[in-house]
């Protein structure tokens, strides 16, 4: 089991953590971590883009002119994709984007992404999280007291307090356990998680 230390709000080390390899210290599944956010961001897609095809532009359903003898190139309608107010060749659809990943190879990517961050040392763990009121400039110096810059902040459980103070802070993003995944761990410089969230996240994804 990776040993890592647990710090507090000041930066201080106050203790240690095994962190169990079922969840941090799997083997990494680099395809499936791929998958994982391709289908995430597929899935973000709206899929409403929409164009007309020639069948589909009002007009056009006269020969222009004749077929010879006009010194023209021949025209059979003035909606050809050629001219213009014609219709699109190949016009985009309305359509769904998103690509299937089963549970299994979900959780197996995100802990490859979890196993990632260890490996990386790019993960810290904090005693507990906690702010008695909303106040940007206080998470401000708790991040700074961590050396973290662009991080991923998760929690067990909901903090209004916490997650409004780092809502305006540029490169934070947090979550709960239950709403973690593979993009947004991979995507933050840093993993930052409460002792509660490394107990529940074992707890789910061992």
């Amino acid at each position: 089991m990776a040993k890592v230390s647990v710090l507090n709000m000041e930066g201080a080390q106050v203790g240690e953590i095994d962190l169990n390899d079922a969840v941090f210290g799997v083997d990494v599944k680099e395809n499936l971590m791929h998958k994982a956010v391709v289908a995430q961001l597929a899935g973000a897609r709206q899929g409403t883009q929409s164009a007309k095809t020639r069948s589909e532009v009002s007009g056009g359903g006269r020969k222009p002119w004749r077929q010879k003898g006009t010194g023209h190139a021949r025209q059979g309608s003035i909606r050809a994709p050629q001219w213009t107010g014609g219709g699109m060749v190949f016009a985009p659809k309305p359509r769904d984007y998103e690509i299937k990943v089963n549970k299994k190879e979900r959780a197996l990517a995100i802990k490859s992404a979890l196993t990632t961050k260890v490996n990386e040392n790019k993960l810290i763990v904090i005693d507990n999280l906690h702010f008695d009121e909303i106040k940007t400039k206080k998470f401000v110096a708790f991040m700074n007291n961590i050396k973290a810059q662009k991080a991923l902040i998760v929690l067990a459980g909901k903090d209004e307090n916490v997650e409004m103070s780092a809502h305006n802070v540029p490169g934070v993003k947090t979550a709960l356990t239950n709403t973690i995944n593979t993009y947004d761990i991979l995507k933050y410089d840093t993993l930052v998680l409460t002792q509660d969230a490394v107990n529940a996240i074992t707890e789910v994804y061992a």
